[in-house]
């Protein structure tokens, strides 16, 4: 499992590179600080100052000279609150920079949380690390590039990129002190409290010390390639996040001290079981103790100084000109070279680091003091996989083997009947994915009566058995079309694989649309049923990636509902085709009418609660910076719209600002699972609550994804899956240990259940929902009942 897909973005962890053995569920993958109390101040983030001035009706409408995010007819009317610009520009928004590291703070305290198993405390530390990396790697990157081309724009909080980053290293250093302090003090001695010891080469015994040289000589040596640094050897290659000891060296015919890297070996495991001596326990040593200890085998004749553990992390924000390119393919082939090959923005080293080495590195990767991390205990968390891997009862989450949705239980059953009975609404990672989307798919491959099959893939990972299906059926005939994103962010190089696998099995592959990501996931069957020629659809919120369907939540919706289909063909015709279609009515579909629809959809909040009639706004997502949405709810909650917002990732909206935004509250839930899917609801004026309108989809309200992506959002029609949905969205709501409200200074507060019932968590409640619903269709089957949606 990549250790890179925040996961969010960092997200999208985005969280991104593959690590094997993270989940960005981790968090993804989704601050705090000095000691990681529940109710803590943030100390990053600046309190702001409250207040709203109403500017005269004659300036209503005019966009705001600093707002990069335009977008047409956003209505604007003189009962609206608006800012001036130095209110809005400071004071409604928050950084998204630094909204992000609050949210991989909460992801750290996972680990500083006792209630969290030992090793998934362990495992939350390398899934901060993969985070923070990709954070680097993109955000920091990208601010670094706008400093050296001297472009000063001002973010939505009135910073420069140079103000930024010294705000962002201000919030790294006491997390990544945190971090180490929980390794240290806390998790460290508990894993020896359960016979689990990560040892350091002098508390190795004879023995011990022996088998570690062997293994040396005979696995590692071999591979490592020292590399000096004189007027005959240049300075070399240093690869994005690999880790290296850098070691000082006294020549003695020379009399001089030199440099050289020996680059650890990524291919090897990191940490190296030792044979126990008592039969019982797990005892490891790290492969760069190893190494350390055993250098005089690569230098002989040289004398040892020091030797300097560090890493570094190259820029990853590297755009090219899409227009002008001839072939994508060789454009983004061409982008991960040049990437290998990208500035260094950061440099990471253990305490005990050498200072004449520290400046070296620095004077040869052209780095200033700013761009230098003291680790304070381990450098990369990320490799430890081998000790959270441990199959150890009690020291993980419970196993959890997700159920077979109870309307696709009997697996002999057509899945094209069961659609054309209702739709189906899919809730991952509760509910198998193999059992209902890939069974969707492998259903049309093998169907004789299928005609075709198009697919949209943005991160397919190493989702074999989809691929082989739609490679089977372009075998038997069948037309197959697949739009891969040979853009999703470290994933370029799988995606490219597989884009020329299934060319060379006769698919029908398209690279998307110039100057778009297609974020969609989307998949159309067309299949000749006994009545007439029927479409069937399925619509999620992630990707259709197996390994990532078992640790993000998500939703899915297969339909075979006329009113979407066809306007699904229509989208596949704009991706495949280039067709400017633009009047759809039923689905919203960025950058088309995705933003106006949902505006329009606030405004009609607003205007049922002016009318008297029921209104409130509920939206889940994983990132909220649009501040074109952002300013319409304000709008709706200066209006009365009670709005809650369930934001995993980072919220540049301001609640609970006097006059502006009193009506708005925002959570994010942070745990088990990495909370991927997007949900949202209007009551539409429906005296009960679960009656307004339900919609899921790909998009968060972000610019890039409204302005920037291709993203389908659909409206779920289905009773039974919008009593589905409501259910779903109570219990988050209503979560006591995984939720964190967010302050109206930026700050979050972790929930506290109160009784012992509200001590389970929203991701172990939706797991016994699935439980007990797959029960009762069991109960159903033997007693010759159909199973119930």
């Amino acid at each position: 499992m990549s250790g890179r897909q925040l996961k969010g973005d960092p997200q999208e962890p985005d969280p991104s590179e593959q690590r094997p053995g993270i989940a960005v569920g981790s968090h993804a993958t989704a601050g705090r600080f000095r000691g990681f109390a529940a109710n803590e101040t943030d100390v990053y983030n600046k309190t702001a100052e409250t207040g709203l001035r109403r500017i005269p009706s004659a300036s209503l409408g005019k966009r705001n000279v600093h707002d990069n995010n335009p977008t047409k007819n956003e209505p604007i009317t003189a009962e609206t609150p608006e800012f001036d610009e130095e209110f809005s520009q400071t004071q409604t928004y928050f950084n998204r920079e630094l909204s992000w590291l609050k949210f991989n703070a909460r992801v750290l305290h996972e680990a500083v949380d006792d209630r969290t198993p030992l090793l998934e405390r362990l495992k939350f530390l390398g899934i901060f690390t993969s985070n923070l990396d990709e954070f680097f790697m993109k955000r920091v990157g990208g601010l670094k590039r706008q400093v050296q081309a001297q472009i000063g724009a001002l973010s939505v909080d009135g910073l420069t990129p140079a103000q930024q980053l010294v705000e962002i290293r201000g919030a790294c250093l006491p997390m990544l002190e945190t971090q180490a302090n929980s390794f240290t003090n806390v998790i460290k001695p508990a894993l020896v409290a359960n016979n689990i010891h990560l040892l350091p080469w002098s508390e190795l015994s004879p023995e011990e010390q022996e088998f570690a040289q062997t293994y040396y000589r005979q696995n590692v040596f071999p591979v490592l390639t020292p590399m000096a640094v004189d007027p005959g050897h240049p300075f070399p290659f240093l690869s994005n996040l690999s880790l290296s000891l850098a070691v000082k060296l006294y020549h003695p015919r020379l009399d001089d001290q030199l440099f050289a890297r020996v680059k650890v070996p990524d291919m090897l495991p990191h940490w190296v079981r030792l044979p126990s001596s008592d039969g019982g326990g797990f005892r490891f040593v790290s492969i760069m103790d190893v190494i350390s200890h055993n250098l005089a085998t690569l230098f002989p004749g040289m004398d040892l100084m020091s030797v300097t553990p560090f890493r570094v992390t190259r820029n990853a924000d590297v755009e090219r000109e899409e227009e002008d390119a001839e072939d994508l393919l060789e454009l983004i082939a061409q982008e991960l070279r040049d990437r290998r090959f990208e500035k260094i923005v950061r440099l990471e080293h253990d305490p005990n680091a050498d200072p004449w080495t520290i400046q070296f590195l620095m004077r040869e990767l052209e780095l200033q003091t700013e761009d230098v991390y003291e680790l304070p205990a381990v450098l990369d968390y990320t490799l430890m996989s081998p000790i959270w891997d441990l199959e150890l009862s009690g020291l993980k989450f419970a196993p959890w083997t997700p159920v077979t949705p109870p309307r696709l239980s009997d697996d002999q059953a057509d899945i094209f009947s069961v659609i054309r009975t209702s739709d189906l609404l899919v809730h991952h990672p509760y509910e198998n994915f193999t059992d209902s989307v890939e069974r969707f798919i492998r259903a049309a491959a093998k169907d004789p009566k299928v005609l075709a099959i198009k697919l949209t893939l943005y991160r397919i990972g190493d989702s074999r058995t989809l691929m082989d299906s739609l490679i089977h059926a372009a075998e038997l005939g069948k037309q197959v079309v697949c739009l891969v994103e040979l853009k999703a962010r470290f994933d370029e190089q799988r995606n490219i694989f597989w884009a020329q696998q299934l060319e060379r099995a006769g698919v029908h592959v398209v690279y998307g649309i110039v100057g778009l990501k297609t974020h969609t996931k989307l998949s159309l069957v067309v299949r000749q049923d006994t009545d007439e020629i029927r479409c069937y659809v399925h619509v999620g919120t992630g990707n259709y990636n197996v390994q990532t369907a078992r640790l993000y939540t998500d939703l899915g919706m297969l339909t075979c509902r006329k009113e979407i289909t066809d306007e699904v063909v229509e989208l596949f015709h704009y991706l495949t085709g280039r067709s400017l279609k633009g009047d759809y009515q039923t689905l919203m579909v960025a950058p088309i009418n995705m933003r106006e629809r949902f505006v329009a959809l606030i405004d009609e909040e607003i205007e049922h609660k002016k009318a008297g009639r029921p209104a409130g706004i509920i939206a889940k997502m994983n990132s909220l910076e649009d501040r074109k949405i952002i300013r319409r709810l304000y709008a709706a909650s200066c209006a009365g719209v009670p709005i809650k917002l369930i934001v995993r990732g980072f919220c540049c909206l301001h609640p609970g600002l006097s006059g502006v935004s009193e009506n708005i509250e925002v959570m994010s839930i942070v745990g088990r699972y990495l909370e991927h899917s997007r949900i949202f609801y209007f009551r539409a004026g429906s005296e009960e609550p679960a009656a307004g309108r339900f919609f899921i989809g790909s998009a968060d309200w972000m610019y890039r994804n409204l302005n920037r992506r291709v993203e389908l959002v659909v409206p779920v029609e289905d009773p039974p899956a919008r009593a589905r949905l409501w259910q779903i969205l109570d219990v988050l709501l209503n979560d006591r240990r995984q939720a964190w409200d967010m302050l109206s200074d930026g700050t979050y507060k972790q929930r506290q259940p109160a009784t012992p019932e509200e001590a389970q968590g929203a991701h172990e409640i939706l797991m016994q929902m699935a439980r007990n619903a797959a029960a009762v269709d069991i109960q159903r089957a033997q007693i010759g009942d159909a199973p119930q949606s």
